[in-house]
């Protein structure tokens, strides 16, 4: 048998560390996902309510500009936790459209085209994977939601002084705190309905599923048994339940704003927002595991 000449070197070149592996995959998927032009006119117009409110900000301590519009302070929206609760409500629902447009179709071709296993067979983990085909989601989201908020913030702080922040030292931290979890869920759930849901608008309206449709469910669970407990199945009330008490230190009824709304004598515990949010993202999670394999076993 003859014996070849073996020509294979080993690429000589710097090798990139396994820390930052994942963003050659979160560069490509960005250049996939802002070529959608259904998605920019929606991303855009996320910037459109804090423009808005940084212009109310202003005008709150600008008396010549309120006296050239002739506005009397009493008219405008005071800057409190109120506030605050509008801007996150407006934000979260369009952040929401832009994760139902975004993220689903960001794993499915790979799993639809065989290409997983050729990515898995380079120096890169599952983990490592869902977190490259996740962070151009989780920044959109973060650059509308939770970053627009603590410039608000500090807009608010530099006008009003350090006694305002002294004050609502709470409201920082639950932007922060709650956009992250938002921001969090909508991007695992993304993911998972990707993997799961190979057509891009089933996975999209999967997302409506969920969100309204469930709340739908838990509204006449509650009607027909008399309970409060339907809305656990209402990952908006959800939400601002937590945000309440992230905001306030208690989930109060008549909270939040919009479709983030902790309804009036139907509070829940705090606790039971938080482990059902926790639960939804650990069978998110889950489901990835099962999905994102580097084999796949064909019976």
């Amino acid at each position: 048998m003859a014996v070849y000449e073996r020509s294979y070197r080993r690429y000589p070149g710097p090798l990139t560390s396994a820390r930052t592996r994942s963003l050659a995959l979160a560069r490509y998927t960005w250049e996939d996902v802002r070529r959608s032009r259904l998605l920019s006119p929606v991303l855009y117009a996320g910037f459109l309510w804090p423009l808005i409110c940084v212009l109310i900000i202003y005008l709150h301590h600008n008396f010549d500009a309120l006296r050239l519009l002739d506005v009397g302070v009493n008219r405008l929206i005071p800057i409190d936790t109120n506030f605050f609760y509008v801007f996150l409500s407006v934000q979260s629902t369009i952040s929401f459209f832009v994760a139902a447009l975004a993220g689903p179709g960001r794993i499915s071709p790979d799993l639809t085209n065989r290409g997983l296993s050729t990515i898995l067979a380079r120096p890169i983990t599952r983990t490592d994977y869902v977190l490259g085909r996740m962070l151009p989601l989780v920044a959109m989201l973060s650059a509308i939601t939770w970053v627009p908020g603590l410039l608000l913030v500090g807009q608010q702080t530099t006008l009003a002084g350090s006694g305002w922040l002294a004050e609502n030292w709470r409201i920082p931290l639950a932007l922060v705190a709650g956009g992250l979890l938002w921001v969090g869920l909508l991007s695992l759930l993304a993911m998972a309905l990707s993997a799961w849901v190979r057509w891009k608008p089933v996975a999209g309206g999967a997302m409506f599923v969920i969100f309204f449709v469930g709340a739908g469910f838990g509204a006449l669970l509650n009607q027909l048994l008399d309970v409060r407990w339907g809305h656990l199945m209402n990952v908006r009330t959800l939400m601002a339940t937590v945000w309440a008490w992230l905001m306030e230190g208690h989930a109060t009824g008549g909270a939040g704003f919009g479709l983030f709304r902790v309804f009036e004598r139907e509070e829940i515990p705090v606790w039971s927002a938080f482990l059902v949010l926790a639960l939804l993202c650990a069978a998110c999670i889950r489901l990835l595991a099962w999905r994102i394999r580097g084999a796949e076993v064909v019976r």
